[in-house]
């Protein structure tokens, strides 16, 4: 009998006047797909925010940095009430001793002021920062006369230290971590995500905006405090991601309730978030028209081919056709990949008519995610 292997997660969801992804130029990010130009979403900026939601709805929080000087230092100065020279300098130690290939770089903090940072960006669970700053607790006499040396070298136990550097929460399980300096460190992520995109062709707007000056104004003088223009773009974007489903078991050990519970966060913050760029003067919260979740056995299956061919707007607009044409589209790779791998489907849609190849449809989001996970993962 096929083993569930994989489940795939498909969005149809259309967001207004708006910019949540900005390029360096602060336009919305674009592609050129089947020959035009759409509108995208970077994976990492939907994945980061998806992160953050599965770690609040776990509260198990991780961080990533390069500032662990900065992390040690202020829960030494502030828990500890070490003074902040003996603080910082113990921030030093740990990424002295964090291995040969952790080094520590100057870099400029917000203040442009020089800092000491990391050499890579460090992923660990939040609490490793407090088993850090514990660590440096129990070495305060050895720090101060270390850093008191020209060349200070790292006089922590490095073995601690990399355990702490190595430790994983759930969302490091889901995610993975690339830390190759860190012998053992390294942990593959066992989601996919696809930059979101546009099913239609767009075209970034400007918008020329003012700001009143207050004062000016009751003064009567003409004019305004500023001016500028910004620039943003609207449409119905089509997106997917995976779990790899023994991939992320591996991870955790065999544990599948463990499994259960993150495929349920991810599948919630999946469906329920939208990143957070010039969110504040659009409000671009809206939720997904259809969401399409599918469980297999053979391989994960996006279905972004299916716009290859950009959706026209029609007096129905760009999301009713777009439908129709995911409807159709994974009807047929279900049946050229073979109805026996597909173990599970079902969606939910606000859609006014029903489709007809993504499985039953189920009244809420809470609904689909709990059957899903049922079928992905079944407790033994």
């Amino acid at each position: 009998m096929n083993q569930p292997r994989f489940i795939d997660f498909h969005a149809l969801q259309t967001l207004p006047f708006s910019n949540p992804n900005r390029d360096e130029e602060g336009a919305p990010k674009t592609v050129v797909f089947g020959g035009v130009e759409r509108s995208r979403i970077s994976s990492q900026s939907w994945k980061r925010r998806i992160r953050l939601d599965v770690e609040a709805k776990l509260g198990d929080p991780a961080v990533r940095t390069r500032r662990v000087v900065r992390g040690v230092a202020d829960r030494l100065h502030n828990v500890h009430d070490w003074p902040m020279n003996e603080a910082e300098a113990a921030g030093k130690q740990v990424a002295r001793s964090a291995g040969n290939g952790i080094k520590l770089e100057k870099s400029k903090d917000e203040k442009n002021e020089e800092i000491l940072t990391t050499s890579v960006l460090l992923f660990l669970p939040e609490a490793g920062l407090d088993e850090l700053t514990e660590i440096a607790a129990q070495h305060r006499d050895d720090i101060i006369a270390e850093e008191a040396k020209k060349k200070p070298k790292g006089i922590l136990p490095a073995e601690a230290i990399a355990e702490v550097l190595g430790s994983r929460n759930g969302t490091i399980n889901l995610f993975g971590r690339m830390l190759a300096e860190l012998p053992g460190a390294n942990v593959d992520g066992a989601v996919q995500m696809a930059h979101a995109f546009t099913v239609h062709e767009t075209n970034p707007e400007f918008d020329f905006f003012a700001a009143v000056d207050d004062i000016e104004q009751q003064a009567g003088i003409p004019g305004s405090g500023h001016i500028n223009t910004a620039m943003f773009t609207a449409g119905t974007f089509y997106r997917y991601a995976n779990i790899d489903l023994d991939g992320l078991l591996d991870n955790l050990g065999g544990d599948r309730a463990a499994a259960a519970e993150l495929v349920t966060a991810f599948a919630q913050a999946f469906i329920r978030t939208v990143p957070t760029g010039k969110d504040r003067p659009t409000a671009p919260m809206t939720i997904p028209d259809l969401v399409h979740l599918a469980v297999r056995s053979d391989r994960p299956a996006s279905m972004a081919a299916a716009f290859e061919r950009p959706v026209r707007a029609v007096d129905q607009g760009h999301l009713a056709t777009a439908a129709a044409t995911l409807d159709r589209y994974i009807g047929r790779v279900n049946r050229l990949l073979g109805a026996d791998h597909l173990q599970w489907s079902a969606n939910t849609h606000l859609l006014d008519d029903a489709p007809n190849q993504l499985g039953e449809s189920r009244d809420s989001f809470d609904d689909l995610i709990d059957e899903a996970v049922r079928n992905a993962l079944p407790q033994e």
